[in-house]
């Protein structure tokens, strides 16, 4: 197994964990699931974090119930596109811009689906605490990053 790909299992696993790591919220698949899914994008690029995004999400959806029903198999394609926008600015040096694009991303834009099904009150009272998360998330990330690629380099492990 190359190290690049347990590097990749390492943050999926750490995506399982923060899945468990909830926001007091109505709706129980908000979590801490994308910390380690913004570490592996900005690391391993947009293939990983796109994997790690939207597997921690499925993860995250079934440890909280699976309360959108099939709605979170788009949430993950949504989390996986905004794991891999993330990794393509963050290559670029936009790292504060990745971080923002991710908060927005995840905060605001990623829930306008679900006004089809769920109505527009529903996206308006999960904007909150989806906000609070895509912060947390992204600040975490943000912090832990340079450490793990400095740890990688070190190792002399390839990254993106």
């Amino acid at each position: 197994m190359s190290r690049r790909l347990a590097w990749m299992a390492i943050c999926l696993a750490l995506s399982a964990i923060g899945s468990f790591i909830k926001l007091p919220t109505f709706v129980g698949s908000i979590a801490l699931d994308s910390a380690p899914a913004l570490v592996a994008a900005a690391i391993l690029g947009p293939r990983a974090g796109a994997a790690v995004a939207g597997l921690g999400h499925l993860i995250s959806a079934v440890v909280g119930g699976w309360p959108l029903g099939p709605f979170h198999w788009l949430v993950a394609l949504e989390m996986a596109g905004l794991g891999a926008l993330f990794a393509v600015l963050h290559r670029r040096g936009w790292k504060i811009g990745s971080a923002v694009v991710f908060f927005i991303g995840n905060a605001f834009l990623a829930p306008l689906p679900l006004a089809v099904s769920f109505g527009w009150p529903f996206v308006l009272a999960v904007i909150p605490p989806l906000s609070a998360a895509a912060l947390v998330n992204v600040l975490i990330a943000l912090a832990v990053a340079p450490a793990v690629a400095r740890l990688m380099a070190k190792e002399g492990a390839p990254h993106a």
